[in-house]
């Protein structure tokens, strides 16, 4: 069959993070964020995970990148700018809930925060560019983490529908596209980063996982019923880690092993939100990883229902292969999860597999079950970038992977699955959420800092940003 090519509407464009770009941690008004408080270094998500960390932010020896990360708070019609060179019709990114409600139990919001907003979307419509809204991305107040121990308490359902509530009305006239928690289902190997729960206070209590995901889905349902009032025309969708899952040969036991991993980790948190109900297989799933009986009501369970989401939001780097028979099979390394190493796939500096037909299969399996316009909110490779000695950047190996996966999902359109956009994800280098680090690079454009935040920041054009700036232009035709 001929290839048809990407939609004239299509929206090509990057994405980002508040916690992970704009600095100012402590600028008018805000207060810290839990990713404030997370020390960098590549034991980043080992120190968080044990029972040695905690939420007070300390001289620890490996510093808090976050404060400073590329100082965009500064720079932000600088960097837009950049953005709309390239050619963006669209730039997801976050709002820093910290910077609305800087401990998130107030009941007024700042409005030096809200007047940032203002300016940061005003900057992208003035070049045309559709800004794509994440409510929470991995950044909540500090003080809802300390004081309320995050997500499994309910009142965080009432604090984040105070803020969805007030962003929502102060930007729908500006921000079409929103999307309620970033990557939502990475809590069920790390809950840390999106409900708030550190090691000792819930992160290793399935029941309390289990929970905060109900609470988050409601506070979610919450913002889509705010929305769909403010304007039947706001899209308002959820947005998952997508891992493509395998079984590692065809033995019965790892083929069950995936079914049951794919049902845990990338559909069950869309289920819910896509559905309006939890999935048939949700009670057993509970019985097997100890879940108690959860604090669900019949109310909560009437919004749920009649406040399901507009589109499906998800990040795909990888794809992830399971085995429960052979324990001596090497394990290897993955965005929140692994699994153990694929035979056929090639993996990046940092153990991710590389697999762009998994994101073939992973927008048709999505697809196929939930009907949904989808789309690819994050995709990149991190690397080590180096800067010649003529200021040069060749980053092909960017430009390749991205590449790839621009094909898969030009074949994927052509297979009838309806495909909104594609945002790479740090078309902007900045502070890895893994890692803590400016080494590991995402970016369209370089940004002079090095993991110690030394350096000029100026903004540097890598190969990949002249190359991207011609796959928009061409939409999709010349990659």
């Amino acid at each position: 069959m001929q290839n048809q090519g990407f939609p004239e509407d299509f929206l090509w464009g990057g994405a980002t993070a508040a916690n992970q770009i704009e600095g100012a941690y402590l600028s008018d008004g805000k207060l810290p964020s839990i990713a404030d408080a997370m020390p960098g270094g590549k034991k980043r998500f080992k120190i968080m995970g044990s029972e040695d960390f905690d939420w007070n932010i300390s001289k620890h020896k490996f510093g808090y990148p976050n404060h400073k990360a590329i100082n965009h708070y500064e720079r932000f019609k600088e960097d837009i700018a950049l953005f709309a060179e390239m050619g963006f019709k669209c730039y997801r990114l976050s709002i820093a809930w910290s910077r609305i409600f800087p401990r998130g139990d107030e009941e007024v919001p700042n409005k030096a925060g809200l007047n940032f907003y203002h300016q940061v979307f005003d900057e992208c419509l003035k070049y045309d560019i559709e800004p794509v809204v994440t409510i929470s991305h991995y950044e909540m107040p500090l003080v809802l983490a300390k004081d309320y121990g995050g997500w499994k308490n309910k009142k965080l359902i009432g604090f984040y529908k105070r803020y969805a509530e007030t962003v929502l009305e102060c930007f729908a006239d500006k921000v079409k596209y929103w999307m309620t928690f970033n990557e939502i289902n990475s809590a069920y190997h790390f809950p840390l980063l999106s409900q708030g729960m550190s090691y000792g206070d819930g992160a290793e209590n399935m029941t309390d996982v289990m929970q905060a995901f109900h609470n988050q889905f409601v506070a979610g349902a919450y913002a889509v019923k705010k929305g769909h009032e403010l304007d039947k025309g706001l899209m308002i969708g959820c947005m998952a880690l997508y891992a493509t899952t395998y079984a590692y040969d065809s033995h019965p036991e790892n083929q069950w092993e995936r079914l049951k991993s794919n049902q845990e980790f990338n559909q069950y948190c869309i289920d819910v939100q896509v559905n309006g109900e939890y999935p048939y297989y949700a009670k057993r799933m509970y019985c097997d990883l100890n879940v108690a009986k959860l604090d669900i009501t019949s109310e909560e369970l009437a919004i749920l229902k009649d406040n399901t989401i507009d589109y499906i939001g998800f990040s795909y780097y990888m794809s992830t292969t399971k085995n429960v028979v052979d324990s001596s099979l090497e394990i290897v390394a993955g965005n929140i999860l692994g699994g153990v190493r694929n035979p056929f796939l090639k993996s990046s500096e940092w153990g991710w597999e590389i697999d762009p037909l998994g994101l073939r299969i992973a927008l048709n399996e999505l697809y196929d079950r939930y009907k949904l316009p989808l789309f690819v909110v994050e995709n990149g490779f991190g690397a080590i970038d180096q800067i010649k000695e003529d200021g040069s950047i060749e980053d092909d190996y960017r430009i390749d992977y991205i590449r790839q996966h621009l094909l898969a999902i030009e074949e994927a359109l052509c297979d009838g699955v309806n495909v909104m956009g594609y945002t790479a994800w740090g078309c902007i280098d900045l502070i890895s959420a893994s890692t803590g680090e400016m080494s590991k690079r995402y970016g369209f454009i370089y940004v002079d800092f090095d993991n110690e935040l030394k350096g000029t920041g100026n903004r540097l054009r890598k190969k990949s940003f002249y190359w991207y700036k011609k796959v928009i232009e061409t939409n999709g035709s010349e990659k």
